[in-house]
């Protein structure tokens, strides 16, 4: 679980011990040895993409399929057997053995946009990703339909997340039934049931072709879902006080547009495009003023998503207009040479919002912005406007690159956050799973002599995205320290958007996702 701030963690302590240690990388001069360099540029972003596409693998729950992690096993297989459901599908939301329902439907819904507009690249030969991601979205949808057992009812989480964080194991060794936490109409939850509609209506996009009644399944629960959460307004951390200390909702205006701007996609229905411009839009669009994008804030992937619309179908449409200058407003924060350019950045040059899974944010900015450059390349828009300023497309595929390669490890460690890319990553990142030998027998309690452990993880978590440095450019690898060192499904998720999105072109974009 990517902790929140909320979080009582020992973080002085982790930091005090890491520097006697000496275990903290201090800000230095950029060393770019060691990286594996492509011939067009420093950075492979296809051998990256590929590795990205590992840390889906490493967080099944369930039954596991042609399963290529060997420190990896089935579990969770009796997940919501006291309902009656089959929840053991899904997966992990970070180092733990807990299934999030909200973070866990962004997962999805992010990997479906990614398919959606980089599939064709992504199944070149040579990439070869394509039905590795749908595979990894679909182990996700599985689990989404099921846990949708009935209208009005969905279940968000399969797991105590006090209790879990209690324990230090392996997801494999838990035998004990986990609490199911459901959403209805008496403790209803708006922003995940319409977080989960979006992702399933963007995998029905997915599947629409190549699995004709998965993708229309889909697509019903997605529909249904969305009169739910539209319906029943409210916060699904009010409703169950248990999620607020790990993922507290700020809101649920931007996933009801969030939804409805899927659903639009995948149907091409007028009901809910007058949604996404009608007096839900005014109450909910916060139109002109840029936003950061997350598992909790969808405002601006909905205005790069209806950007796309616009651009493509809709100039004549004020509301869409809206949306796409609030887009625009967005990249212009983005870009350093712009007037109206973001000062929450390091000296280094990364997007930097939160201290708690500082990667989330630029990458998923990052990813947002080569899509927006695409969309103004596809559609012959190739300036920019930022107040006296002009820029173009390759401005913001530029920007997305720099994001890209700090994580890659330019960056004043030389040390990349994705595991297993380069010769320099993280080797304690906060995983259980990961840092327990396969053959050892842990309960509870004694799997603390592996987080307590001086020596790496014996089992590398290759593919995942570390949460990231501090403002000053400083990571500490301490197995303790999960605000830096603890990866999550939605951050790769986002990463493998934005390395799709720079391992092709703006020709890959097409001008209908459905």
């Amino acid at each position: 679980m990517a902790c929140k701030p909320i979080c009582v963690c020992l973080l002085v302590t982790i930091i005090a011990g890491a520097i006697v240690g000496g275990i903290l990388f201090a800000a230095k001069s950029m060393n770019k040895k060691g990286v594996e360099p492509s011939e067009s540029h420093k950075h492979n972003y296809v051998a990256a993409l590929k590795i990205a596409m590992q840390f889906f693998d490493i967080q099944k729950s369930g039954k596991l399929v042609n399963n290529q992690i060997k420190w990896r096993g089935d579990s969770g297989l009796k997940d919501g057997k006291e309902v009656d459901l089959d929840l053991s599908k899904g997966m992990y939301d970070a180092g733990d053995a807990v299934k999030f329902g909200f973070p866990l439907a962004f997962t999805a819904t992010m990997l479906s946009w990614t398919i959606l507009e980089r599939g064709q690249r992504m199944g070149m030969e040579g990439v070869d990703q394509l039905q590795k991601a749908k595979d990894s979205v679909k182990w996700i949808t599985d689990y989404l339909v099921n846990a949708h057992p009935k209208d009005n009812v969905l279940y968000v989480q399969v797991g105590d997340a006090e209790k879990d964080h209690k324990c230090w194991q392996r997801p494999e060794s838990i035998t004990d039934n986990k609490p199911l936490f459901q959403i209805n109409t008496t403790a209803p939850g708006s922003d995940v049931a319409a977080e989960t509609a979006a992702a399933l209506a963007s995998a029905s996009l997915v599947f629409k072709k190549s699995d004709p009644p998965y993708s229309a399944k889909l697509l019903e629960h997605a529909k249904k879902l969305f009169i739910f959460a539209d319906k029943y307004r409210e916060y699904y951390s009010v409703s169950l006080p248990q999620v607020k200390k790990y993922y507290n909702s700020t809101g649920y205006g931007d996933e009801l547009l969030w939804a409805a701007s899927w659903l639009y996609h995948a149907t091409q229905e007028d009901i809910y495009k007058d949604y996404v411009v009608g007096s839900e839009a005014e109450e909910f669009a916060d139109w002109g003023k840029p936003s950061w994008f997350s598992w909790d804030n969808k405002l601006a992937g909905v205005q790069v998503l209806l950007s796309r619309v616009y651009f493509f179908h809709g100039k004549d449409n004020t509301k869409l207009a809206k949306y796409q200058k609030s887009a625009q407003a967005l990249m212009c924060t983005l870009l350093p040479e712009s007037p109206s350019a973001t000062s929450d950045r390091t000296n280094g040059g990364l997007i930097w919002i939160a201290e708690w899974n500082a990667l989330q944010h630029p990458v998923a900015v990052a990813f947002l912005a080569s899509l927006y450059g695409d969309y103004m390349e596809k559609s012959d828009n190739e300036k920019l406007e930022c107040d006296e300023k002009t820029f173009k497309s390759e401005d913001l595929r530029e920007f997305a690159k720099k994001q890209a390669d700090y994580v890659l490890g330019d960056n004043p460690n030389s040390m990349s956050y994705l595991v297993g890319y380069s010769k320099k990553f993280p080797k304690f990142v906060h995983h259980r799973g990961a840092s327990i030998p396969v053959d050892a027998t842990t309960g509870c309690k004694d799997g603390y002599q592996w987080l307590e452990s001086t020596k790496p993880n014996p089992n590398e978590a290759t593919g995942a995205l570390v949460g990231g440095p501090f403002m000053n450019e400083t990571y500490i690898d301490s197995r303790n320290n999960s605000m830096q060192g603890e990866p999550t499904t939605y951050n790769s998720a986002l990463l493998v958007g934005l390395l799709s999105s720079l391992a092709t072109s703006s020709e890959s974009v097409v001008t209908s996702l459905g």
